[in-house]
């Protein structure tokens, strides 16, 4: 007996066929189109600020006794996370920033882990392969 499929897969599923049929109706060469593959591609072409800019936007030139940017990047990817790691540019943006300011890989994954507590494992291994996405493209650095 074939296993019945969840119906929230199958109404994605329909939503998913129709919306190729219409881009095809639309212009053929939209057929294979990816708009998550564009705008990662388009993400690329963000800079990502140098780790002097952070610590003066972010860090502690406004507030010496404060948090380094570092930390308020692993804030900000903890936040994330716990929205359901459902902004894609965001997550890999921040690991990237959060990279870029000193973080070490374990650092990220740690802080990503943290809040499986908190928001739920679905939501910490979404940002968790977001996040490998990012430090994959970073493998040569020794963080």
């Amino acid at each position: 007996m074939a296993d019945p499929k969840n119906p929230f897969e199958a109404m994605m599923e329909q939503m998913q066929t129709q919306a190729q049929e219409m881009a095809k109706a639309f212009n053929p060469a939209l057929e294979n189109f990816s708009p998550s593959e564009a705008f990662k591609e388009f993400e690329a072409l963000w800079p990502t600020m140098p780790k002097e800019v952070m610590e003066m936007m972010f860090g502690n030139t406004v507030n010496k006794d404060g948090l380094d940017a570092k930390t308020r990047l692993l804030l900000t990817l903890a936040g994330l996370t716990m929205q359901g790691a459902q902004a894609d540019s965001a997550v890999r943006q921040t690991v990237r920033h959060a990279l870029a300011a000193g973080a070490k890989k374990q650092e990220i994954v740690e802080t990503i882990g943290q809040m499986s507590v908190f928001a739920g494992i679905p939501a910490m291994n979404r940002a968790l392969d977001l996040a490998q996405g990012v430090m994959d493209d970073n493998k040569d650095d020794e963080t």
